[in-house]
């Protein structure tokens, strides 16, 4: 029998023009940006469809955008019937996958990513941060490297997206440290461009200011298998699935353990949810090259054709 997961994206994937064509095709789209406009005081139609990029980037802005989208895209594949089993987000996007798997309501959803957005802004004024994508390593020589330089200032892992696909992040000068020694064992070290080193200690002046507000939104038990970015592993608990978001804003994204577990429950059909193609691309190079599986993007009209004659 078949299984599906939606799988939702985060900060990366956006465009200027995401989400547009759901906007001018389905009323409810539109109550979904109505929604998150009201939500937040933000023009995210405006910002989602025009831009520019420069705006949009800001994490602030991001945050409630490329969510409000995935909400979008999300509530599109359900009105079509779409069935899924199991729901997963990078990061900013997990916050789209407990509003899949019914924990959280699409207003508190909207709520909790804005909040998120303001608070990690702030602490990356105050703590100038980066991150690096350290490509060709695997994660134990990458974090032997982090070690190696984490007794003299802030760097760790942010994500572990692929088998040798790891970020790190913390301190400008920490990080680049860490690339120069991964680029001596033949590995790549790319800078990303981002305002701040999420995922890091620098953003800790946000954690205990987010868990208050965590705390007052209801969480409900998961209709949907949901397996989180901090542990890598599925959650069936509404208390056990808050504690995770609790420790998600500081601690590593555990993508690849993630998709493991996928493939252990033999999941054969993905679908990303959202803008961009980031997380379909990670799951290529995740799987093996003989699993059986069907990949598909969702985040405009034509896409939505292609996946609905797929699955016809």
């Amino acid at each position: 029998m078949s299984k599906t997961a939606f799988l939702f994206p985060g900060q990366g994937s956006q465009s200027v023009g995401m989400g547009a064509e759901f906007y001018q095709e389905y009323d409810f789209v539109r109550e979904i940006f109505d929604m998150a406009e009201e939500t937040v005081k933000m023009h995210i139609s405006d910002l989602c469809f025009k831009g520019p990029m420069e705006d949009l980037t800001q994490t602030v802005n991001l945050q409630p955008a490329v969510t409000t989208v995935n909400l979008a895209c999300l509530a599109v594949l359900e009105k079509e019937g779409i069935a899924y089993d199991f729901c997963a987000g990078h990061s900013l996007g997990e916050y789209s996958a407990l509003n899949a798997a019914k924990v959280v309501s699409a207003e508190d959803t909207i709520k909790l990513v804005y909040n998120r957005g303001k608070l990690m802004h702030r602490e990356s004024l105050k703590n100038k941060g980066a991150m690096h994508a350290v490509v060709g390593l695997p994660i134990a020589d990458v974090a032997a490297l982090v070690a190696e330089v984490q007794s003299q200032g802030i760097v760790s892992v942010a994500n572990h997206n692929s088998e040798l696909q790891i970020v790190i992040t913390g301190s400008p000068e920490y990080v680049e440290q860490v690339s120069a020694l991964a680029r001596q064992k033949g590995a790549k070290a790319i800078p990303l461009k981002v305002s701040g080193a999420w995922h890091s200690q620098l953003i800790k002046g946000a954690e205990e200011e987010f868990n208050t507000i965590l705390s007052q939104r209801k969480f409900h038990p998961p209709e949907k298998i949901l397996v989180l970015n901090v542990t890598g592993d599925m959650a069936t608990e509404a208390d056990e699935i808050k504690a995770g978001m609790q420790r998600q804003l500081c601690s590593p994204v555990k993508w690849y353990d993630a998709m493991g577990i996928f493939a252990q429950q033999k999941v054969d059909t993905f679908v990303e949810v959202g803008p961009g193609k980031v997380l379909a691309g990670l799951l290529k190079k995740i799987l093996p090259s003989d699993y059986p599986v069907k990949i598909y993007n969702v985040s405009n009209m034509k896409q939505l054709e292609i996946f609905l004659k797929k699955i016809a």
